[in-house]
């Protein structure tokens, strides 16, 4: 085996430059469940695949959370290091209002978060967070979506999949994606998107949340609501 003696610790380079616990936590990002964000003219939308089981309560998102009134994070991965990573950027965003008396940038949180990623790469005895998140908000700046990974990196994106089978996702992004899109046509595309490569299809499979740009504030939106849009599902993608 190649790796052997180099994939115990992020602490230490294989021969040809590679970092293979990070590169394990990778791989269980692309395990993980499809996480999509999309921005639109009026505001943004993070969408998720959550299958329940049959007796659990459904209402309640496991991989969705709310940092902010203004940002909200979809996770695809192993989703306790991604609780652990949300409740440093909601700590980090109620600071930085106490201090500034304003609210956080999105890009800021997005920087916070993949620095704490980057610090699980560098010392021995621990092991890199296996997840990625996508941060999406609105701020002064207008409408900002972020993906962070286990190695630390940071990047701003209209649109972008994480998660299992994003491969596929992204290429039926990149074929249907217009930033100018609404945000109920935004809504569809994220319900086409996901159910792309689903066992299951309709949407009671899926959590979604947006943030509108006029209100600026995170809720999240309901089976009923989303049903409506599925409807309209290849709307989006004309």
């Amino acid at each position: 085996m190649a790796s052997r003696g180099y994939d115990m610790t992020p602490t230490m380079y294989s021969p040809d430059g590679r970092i293979y616990q990070v590169e394990y936590a990778i791989e269980t990002i692309k395990r993980g469940a499809i996480a999509i964000g999309l921005q639109s003219k009026d505001g943004v939308i993070v969408a998720v695949e959550e299958k329940s089981r049959d007796l659990q309560v459904e209402d309640i998102t496991q991989k969705i959370f709310q940092v902010d009134d203004h940002i909200g994070i979809a996770a695809a991965g192993y989703i306790p290091d991604a609780r652990v990573l949300v409740d440093s950027a909601r700590f980090f965003s109620q600071s930085n209002k106490l201090t500034y008396d304003e609210s956080v940038e999105i890009e800021t949180v997005a920087k916070h978060l993949a620095d704490q990623s980057h610090q699980f790469t560098q010392y021995s005895g621990v092991r890199p967070f296996g997840v990625a998140l996508i941060i999406a908000g609105i701020d002064r700046k207008g409408t900002r979506i972020f993906v962070t990974d286990p190695s630390g990196t940071y990047v701003p994106y209209a649109a972008v999949a994480i998660g299992g089978n994003s491969d596929e996702v992204t290429d039926f992004l990149e074929k249907n994606y217009k930033k100018e899109m609404s945000m109920d046509d935004a809504m569809s595309m994220a319900i086409s998107a996901i159910n792309l490569k689903s066992d299951e299809k309709g949407v009671k499979h899926i959590r979604m949340a947006r943030i509108k740009s006029d209100t600026k504030q995170f809720e999240k939106i309901s089976i009923d609501e989303m049903a409506k849009h599925a409807q309209s599902v290849g709307g989006s993608s004309k």
